[in-house]
């Protein structure tokens, strides 16, 4: 379990290129739930006792809730190379190995988040409407009086 308490359903290491004038290929630990994509250093094997988690200050996490798409898919060698399309527009390349399908995992939680916040958003406004309802029964709503 993570901090966010959500499970881990994927981890591993994929490259990020930085942002900087090189755009070099920075290993990441990788760690995808069902709420978004967590970027971490990767572990480093340390004498002693096992580590715990990063500190929260080295992590980032990207949201599903602020991811727009996985794009740009392509497969050179034996690296996939995709994008991830920030709702800002900022676009985060990432390369990894192949046969490890992260491009894939990323898009298929990222649709499965966005069908579970359309589910809440219908449920809501269900509930919205039926409250207006139990409030006031001898007024029909707009939409109900439109369908008769």
């Amino acid at each position: 379990m993570l901090e966010s308490g959500c499970k881990a359903l994927k981890e591993g290491v994929l490259e990020k290129r930085s942002d900087g004038l090189l755009q070099l290929w920075k290993k990441k630990r990788c760690i995808l739930t069902e709420e978004g994509l967590l970027l971490a250093p990767p572990k480093q094997p340390q004498p002693g006792p096992p580590a715990a988690e990063p500190p929260a200050a080295k992590s980032k996490e990207l949201h599903f809730s602020r991811m727009k798409t996985v794009d740009c898919v392509e497969r050179k060698g034996k690296y996939v190379y995709f994008t991830v399309v920030m709702a800002e527009g900022k676009e985060i390349d990432f390369r990894g190995p192949q046969e490890q399908g992260w491009n894939a995992e990323i898009t298929l939680q990222l649709v499965q988040y966005k069908n579970r916040q359309a589910i809440l958003a219908v449920k809501s406004t269900r509930q919205k409407q039926q409250h207006l309802v139990q409030q006031h029964p001898g007024h029909r709503l707009r939409s109900a009086s439109n369908s008769a």
